[in-house]
């Protein structure tokens, strides 16, 4: 139990000792400066509002029936009736010992749930680029607690692999082969290969029709158009791997769901809303009116659910791989990774897919959405000539870049070290400045800022790891020897020791909210923490005592292995030596 929940706990036993009505809360919170203790106590005030008494009396009488002898070492009243709470250095040193043993690292789990995460979803028409980016990572940190918190996660990457587009793709492809090209030869550039296939469509009258007819049998499942379709598919899904395995992004060929899946059950989807009569023909069309969702004048929203020419739409798609979720995975939450302008088209599926019975009612939908990513000219970000970056090139010069910094820093490491060290820091710098911000905020791209090596930025907190790590090598000591005794012993111990006790409590509210911001800027300031105590604290010097060294050593151990597990979490490495 976390030391806030075991506050509670105490606090409101003795709120009910002291007669206060149960649905009372105890309003624990954290400390924002150090002499007010570690923790407040709130309740009072608002208790004493609905007991129509004094709020600094009845804090008093709360504190008379607070029994915190095991963990506090002072209790005041403060204000109009905020209880102030110090921690004894003991219990803090015994809840750090007790964590440096713990696997989880102060993390709890409730309840196991089942919970499906959608996220990076690229257009298998196209090369991912830096659109892909936020979903990708974000849906990934997210489904990397998740997991580590003990979820059962279900990873589903909804790529797009079905539409109109590729009849023109497999017509230019199925020339391509006919020239004796190899599929993954003719696919090397998928953007280029795209161009081609659409000047071809745009200039040829007779391969426009071509490719319209091959849209037709591609659908009614011919076996040519199949096989074509399948290579373009495979050598489509082989670059996306690539940029993940290059992203250190956990998605699996088998977490692959595409939106062709859903196409048998497609018409379905529209039977069954034509039969509860919430699908109706419209303009030769088949709409459903969400009366739910209705503007400021009352009138319903629309979802367009068949096209009068009897196509499906992505809503369409959507609602049929909600059902699919909803009956086959079974899950408790269904998370989706989603930019912010499928805010409406999201809350319409939901809706829908609810009122339609496609998802049981106790399931939890969630659309998370995020903001664009930005360039200096507040623009979205894109190259000098105006195109779209592709994914991999913004990873290639990230890793370039670099490699040339820490080749500056460091020029004795050989070529080998300093590009697998590079290459950590450059594609946990891309990551972080991403992942640090609030999710739901557009940012601005920013090269100098990313690979700083001060403030808020993954090769600030990948070097903060590398120096605790050579504090133990100067030492000759094992890092992975065990933890003795934890002492405290000074403000800075304590500030420090505060912090990393409170990694679980940051884990649960990013796996509540999917906000990965709110781990970053807890890893900041524990590593601002650690800079602090490294500074007032010596860890090595002759005049320290064997006791205080290695106390001071496990409080360190503790520091770099929430570090790296954080890290882990957003999906960077750390190194040893940088």
């Amino acid at each position: 139990m976390s030391i806030k929940a075991l506050l509670e706990q105490r606090v409101l036993a003795a709120m009910a000792a002291t007669g206060i009505p149960q649905d009372c809360p105890a309003h624990i919170t954290a400390s924002t400066r150090p002499e007010f203790g570690d923790f407040q106590a709130n309740g009072a005030m608002a208790a004493a509002k609905q007991l129509k008494s004094n709020p600094r009396e009845l804090a008093g009488r709360i504190i008379e029936h607070l029994d915190l002898s095991d963990m506090a070492s002072n209790i005041e009243i403060a204000g109009p009736g905020f209880i102030n709470i110090k921690l004894s250095d003991d219990f803090v040193a015994q809840q750090l010992l007790a964590l440096s043993g713990d696997e989880k690292l102060g993390a709890e789990l409730p309840s196991s749930q089942t919970v499906v995460v959608d996220y990076s979803s690229p257009n298998l028409a196209k090369e991912m680029h830096v659109g892909h980016l936020r979903s990708t990572i974000i849906g990934d940190a997210v489904a990397r607690t998740l997991e580590f918190l003990g979820h059962d996660v279900i990873r589903q990457n909804h790529m797009g692999d079905w539409g109109t587009q590729f009849g023109m793709l497999i017509a230019e492809l199925e020339e391509h082969l006919g020239e004796g090209e190899r599929p993954e030869l003719a696919l090397g550039d998928l953007e280029i290969f795209y161009q081609q296939a659409k000047k071809h469509f745009d200039e040829d009258a007779a391969f426009a029709e071509k490719a319209r007819h091959y849209v037709v049998k591609l659908q009614s499942g011919d076996e040519h158009c199949r096989k074509l379709w399948q290579q373009f598919i495979n050598t489509s899904v082989a670059h996306s791997e690539a940029v993940y395995l290059n992203l250190n992004v956990t998605l699996k060929h088998s977490d692959i769901h595409p939106e062709s899946a859903y196409n048998d059950d497609l018409a379905n989807v529209i039977q069954d809303l034509q039969r509860q009569q919430l699908a109706v023909e419209d303009q030769g069309a088949q709409v459903v009116f969400l009366q739910e969702l209705a503007d400021k004048q009352g009138n319903p929203s629309p979802v367009i659910v068949q096209k009068s020419g009897g196509g499906y739409l992505y809503a369409t798609t959507d609602l049929a791989a909600l059902r699919y979720r909803s009956k086959q995975l079974n899950p408790d939450r269904i998370l989706y990774f989603i930019d912010a302008r499928q805010s409406l088209h999201m809350k319409q599926v939901f809706t829908l897919a609810k009122k339609a019975g496609f998802v049981r009612e106790q399931i939890s939908l969630e659309h998370h959405p995020f903001g664009t990513m930005m360039g200096k000219d507040g623009k979205p970000f894109k190259t000098r000539s105006g195109g779209t970056v592709k994914l991999t090139d913004l990873l290639q010069e990230a890793v370039e870049r670099a490699c040339a910094l820490v080749q500056g820093k460091n020029p004795e490491l050989d070529i080998d070290e300093v590009a697998i060290i590079g290459r950590k820091v450059g594609i946990g710098a891309v990551k972080y400045a991403d992942l640090s911000k609030t999710r739901t905020n557009d940012y601005i791209f920013d090269w100098e800022s990313m690979l700083s090596f001060e403030g808020n930025t993954a090769p600030y907190l990948q070097y903060a790891y590398t120096r605790i790590r050579s504090i133990f090598r100067r030492a000759g000591i094992n890092f992975e020897a065990p933890v003795g005794a934890i002492l405290i012993e000074s403000s800075q111990e304590k500030a420090l020791a505060m912090q990393l006790l409170q990694f679980g409590q940051v884990l649960d509210q990013l796996a509540r909210e999917a906000c990965p911001h709110v781990l970053c800027n807890y890893l900041y300031d524990l590593a601002s923490h650690f800079m602090s105590f490294y500074e007032h604290c010596p860890i090595l010097k002759e005049d320290v005592s064997e006791g205080t060294r290695d106390s001071r050593l496990g409080i360190a151990r503790l520091t770099a292995n929430v570090l790296a597990k954080g890290l882990d979490l957003l999906g960077i490495e750390v190194m040893e030596q940088m």
